[in-house]
């Protein structure tokens, strides 16, 4: 999937991101289940799902243009970046953490082929300022429940819920599509979708069991997340 069939034709379709994919067993039952991008977690100072960046890239190749790949980055440097790019070939990138506007614009100019895709972390209304901000350089964004402030950095995967009037705050202003992450799962991803009317939405542990991605769950959260709409 190339930087523009992610966001083409989307007539009101919620699109479903699947994250923490960590093998190719567990990229098929994502994309069995419809999932439309797969999240590929690389090295983070805290949070489920890392993995190896060879397996990134194995399964990035296997997925091939089924699904849009998504690599999530805690790098902070365009060169960093770029090796992660240039090995795993990912058709997004998730930046996790604050990357400087001259480093994103390097990573643009390299890899213009890459749907860029940085997080905020959801907290209080200068999120929103903060949102607006990243939109400039931005082709979406992802609105998550980390706290990059912590003693520990949390970049992602807390499993906590933010508060969605924000994140709807920045759906308003903002002229890229949003993904929409932080605690969704199958008894609460409808009402977040009626809330933030989000262009997509991101789960990791809410469709896991013990640690893996569960059919029956996802297909769960899957049918929730139809039936919003």
């Amino acid at each position: 999937m190339n930087r523009t069939d992610l966001f083409r034709d989307h007539a009101g379709v919620v699109r479903v991101k699947v994250c923490c994919i960590a093998s190719i067993e567990e990229a098929e039952l994502a994309l069995e289940a419809g999932a439309d991008a797969l999240g590929l977690v690389s090295a983070m100072p805290s949070g489920p799902g890392v993995i190896p960046d060879a397996d990134i890239a194995t399964i990035a190749e296997w997925v091939g243009t089924r699904a849009a790949t998504v690599l999530l980055t805690s790098r902070t440097s365009a060169e960093g970046i770029d090796e992660q790019l240039r090995h795993g070939r990912p058709s997004v990138l998730q930046i996790c953490d604050a990357l400087p506007d001259d480093e994103m614009a390097i990573v643009r100019e390299r890899h213009p082929d890459v749907v860029l895709m940085p997080v905020v972390h959801v907290r209080d209304g200068d999120s929103v300022r903060e949102a607006v901000g990243l939109a400039a350089s931005a082709d979406a964004i992802l609105l998550d429940s980390g706290n990059p402030s912590a003693r520990v950095k949390e970049l992602g995967g807390t499993g906590r819920v933010h508060d969605w009037q924000i994140s709807r705050a920045i759906r308003d202003v903002v002229g890229v599509p949003l993904f929409l992450a932080g605690g969704l799962r199958a008894e609460n991803v409808a009402d977040a979708v009626r809330t933030v009317r989000p262009f997509g939405v991101d789960v990791c542990s809410g469709v896991r069991r013990d640690g893996r991605l569960d059919r029956s769950t996802l297909t769960e959260f899957m049918s929730a997340v139809r039936g919003a709409i």
